[in-house]
Parts: structure tokens; C-alpha cells; sequence
């Protein structure tokens, strides 16, 4: 992955992230996912399924498990393990 962050501003960052406690970390993290799923649901067709939206939102996020998690796709979810 490109990195066009100079270091001084990394530092700077670094720096702020350990002054952080850890649940103020965390909770950025969150919100970070919070946005970065919002993002991926907007750009979903209006008309599925709650199922279809689930399976397309796992299979976007984590390549690879939407099919073991949900099936192939064909409407038919997996009987959980």
C-alpha cells in the first residue's frame, strides 16, 4: 500500500494514538468500521434481501467466508456448525 504520510505527521499521530487510553483507541476503531460499513451498504441495490445485504456486506469486508458463512450465493444460507 502507498504511504504519502510524511514521517514528522506520523509521528505526530503515533504519539497521539499513545497518549490515547485504550478504550478511546477502540472506540475510533469502531466508529471507523461504523462508517466503512454505512459506505458499503449505501452502495448496495435498495431491493434486497436483509440475507442478500448480509452476505454481500460479509463477502466485501472478509473475501472468502461469505461463501462458507452464507453459501454460494444461490439464496440457500448454511446451516450454522
Amino acid at each position: 500500500m502507498a504511504n504519502d504520510t510524511s514521517s514528522e505527521i506520523a509521528r505526530m499521530v503515533n504519539e497521539r494514538y499513545a497518549k490515547m487510553q485504550s478504550v478511546e483507541r477502540f472506540l475510533i476503531g469502531v466508529s471507523m468500521f461504523d462508517t466503512a460499513r454505512a459506505m458499503i451498504l449505501s452502495s448496495f441495490p435498495p431491493d434486497l434481501s436483509p440475507l442478500e445485504q448480509r452476505r454481500r456486506l460479509c463477502e466485501r469486508l472478509y473475501p472468502g467466508l461469505a461463501a462458507d458463512a452464507y453459501g454460494d450465493g444461490d439464496g440457500e444460507e448454511k446451516r450454522k456448525r
